[in-house]
């Protein structure tokens, strides 16, 4: 592979990064899920020693090279008021002042011991964000942007992506989902005009954080690792106990999922309760803030909610690391009621980023990626691979209002990171699933020797036997890495014969995308060119009876060049229609949705 040597950082934060500076620019009940953070209280500023860090490798990836890069501070357009010295601008009392001292000369001693060990490279931040996973400023609305092609029709309204964008240099092990949310919006105007903007999402932890002028919060993948990780979360939560922070009104980043529903852009991590974000007329986002659905949701809600694009109906899951019951299921009316509970019973805390829906049935992944507190208490990450326990799906009626009569279904040892679509076979007692089956298992999130595959499998459960199949959807001599991508959603959770998924090579970079015929395996690409990549692509469908034709909308960034832009591209042809130049760089992100221009003339403000 050619090595792209092009700087791709436009911040100013420099190595070493194990000391803070400031960077800088609503609350509702607290979640009653646990998450490892979900214990402490608030924080101060301190002055810390400024130790080298020891470099392993890359963001599990043998087989690409990251250019390591000044790590640029991102500021914060708006409020431009805030005072240069937070501290200033604080008021607490002798007790406060003395205590926070105190805390932050033990967490500078604690720094300092850290730094005489070598970070792994799923934790090192001169791996994690390096190059164009490096964050960047917030950006006001520019208009008018420059477009090559034609824009369709079709596409009036506005795209926005999520993603992971630390507002502060990490003073510590980092892990790429750590990093605070932020959105990045393209709009798509009826008068042919196209406008950019991005910005944080104003979660309560980036607020805490930006007040006390450095990062606080511990970070669940990069930090919480044996003794020190434990340290980290006693500092945390005595800082909690002085009134310095406050984690009752949420640790969540809001950087992974987008969905619009009921009205309301919500940005999620499984972390926390969503975050309300609307879209200005002007193009310009806004947090609005935490969204506990008119109080009726006490706990984390997961990334990838699942909308029925039948009855409008909301589905969703959340799950709890520390106690039981470690996953409950719920879904929301069109017009917002949220149903019961239902605790689903699992025997240990599983990791669940994503799950499927059909007509009548939701499928849960009880799979062999856990939580394991013992193992990152010896010095491991809180999430491992459990060789000893067996994969297995739930079906559970979609309106069941308990579990007794949810069918487990086990299957060999398979680990999908994402589900693209499931349906019921007609004339069959079968559901078909689709998704990428990683391994290793927990590479992501562990250090491995081994080269990361995702492989585009299909797996079959059947109802009336308890059985399973599983099978590679792609021949061996085509095989190629996917994640991250989508079936059209007007059929989710339906028959469906293509998906659109990223070709997730060199790992963890995207350089291109590729449209799977799900039923006959046949695969056609589209290549974004040399040295240049982008992350998820998004089919935006015409609403016309043929399931393909749309269009797939992904950022994309030229690392020789320092450029991003928006490709569209027609998804029957597979050829570009059009591209828009942006005014500055994207970083590689998570996910994203569209919101027609229609559903945002009516959207909850």
């Amino acid at each position: 592979m050619a090595t792209c040597t092009s700087a791709t950082n436009s911040s100013t934060w420099g190595l070493p990064p194990r000391f803070s500076r400031s960077l800088s620019s609503s609350s509702s009940s607290s979640s009653s899920s646990s998450s490892f953070l979900d214990m402490g209280l608030p924080i101060n500023t301190v002055s810390t020693r400024k130790p080298t860090l020891k470099i392993q490798s890359a963001l599990h990836s043998p087989s690409i090279d990251f250019p390591i890069q000044p790590y640029q501070r991102p500021t914060i357009t708006k409020n431009p008021s805030i005072e240069q010295n937070p501290k200033k601008s604080l008021q607490w009392n002798f007790l406060q002042r003395a205590a926070s001292i105190t805390l932050d000369m033990m967490e500078g001693a604690l720094l300092s011991r850290e730094a005489q060990h070598p970070l792994p490279k799923t934790a090192d931040p001169r791996v994690q964000i390096a190059g164009n996973f490096a964050p960047v400023p917030e950006q006001s609305v520019k208009h008018n942007l420059p477009v090559s092609g034609s824009i369709p029709d079709c596409i009036r309204g506005v795209y926005v992506r999520n993603g992971a964008n630390p507002l502060f240099e990490p003073v510590a092990g980092h892990h790429l989902f750590d990093g605070d949310g932020m959105v990045h919006a393209v709009t798509f105007n009826d008068d042919g005009s196209v406008s950019y903007a991005c910005r944080f999402t104003e979660t309560q932890r980036l607020v805490q954080e930006r007040k006390l002028g450095r990062p606080v919060f511990p970070k669940a993948i990069g930090e919480l690792h044996g003794h020190s990780g434990i340290a980290r979360l006693a500092l945390f939560y005595a800082r909690g106990l002085f009134g310095l922070v406050d984690h009752s009104k949420g640790t969540g980043v809001a950087n992974a999922g987008l969905v619009y529903f009921n009205g309301r852009l919500l940005a999620m991590s499984e972390d926390d309760l969503p975050y309300h974000v609307s879209v200005t007329p002007s193009g310009d986002l806004a947090t609005v803030g935490r969204y506990n659905f008119d109080d009726q949701l006490h706990s984390t809600m997961i990334a990838h909610p699942k909308l029925d694009p039948e009855t409008g109906e909301l589905f969703a899951l959340s799950y709890d690391v520390v106690q039981k019951p470690y996953l409950k299921y719920f879904r929301f009316s069109p017009d917002g009621k949220k149903s019961p509970d239902v605790e689903i019973p699992l025997n240990v805390p599983t990791m669940i980023h994503d799950f499927a829906i059909t007509q009548n049935y939701v499928l849960i992944p009880d799979q062999q990626v856990i939580f394991n507190l013992k193992q990152m208490i010896s010095g491991g990450s809180p999430v491992t691979f459990d060789n000893s326990k067996k994969s297995r799906f739930g079906i559970l009626p979609k309106h069941a209002l308990n579990s007794d009569d949810i069918i487990w279904v086990e299957l060999p040892d398979t680990f999908c990171f994402h589900l693209w679509n499931a349906w019921e076979e007609p004339g069959t007692e079968e559901i078909r699933i689709f998704g990428s089956g990683m391994s290793p298992p927990d590479s992501i999130f562990n250090e491995s020797e081994e080269d990361l595959e995702s492989v585009l499998m299909e797996i079959r459960l059947n109802l009336r036997t308890g059985k399973s199949t599983c099978r590679h959807v792609i021949d061996g001599e085509e095989h190629v890495n996917l994640e991250v991508g989508m079936v059209n959603k007007n059929l989710l959770g339906r028959k469906t014969q293509f998906a659109y998924l990223a070709i997730a090579e060199p790992w963890p970079k995207v350089s291109g995308f590729a449209k799977v015929d799900l039923l006959s395996g046949s695969v056609e690409k589209f290549v974004y060119g040399d040295c240049r990549y982008g992350g998820e692509p998004y089919f935006i469908s015409t609403e016309s009876e043929r399931e393909d034709d749309g269009y797939i909308v992904a950022f994309v960034h030229d690392e020789k060049k320092e450029e991003s832009e928006l490709l569209i591209v027609n998804a029957v042809s597979m050829t570009l229609e059009a591209s828009v130049k942006l005014p500055s760089r994207v970083p590689y992100g998570f996910h994203g949705t569209f919101i027609t221009s229609e559903d945002l003339a009516v959207q909850e403000l």
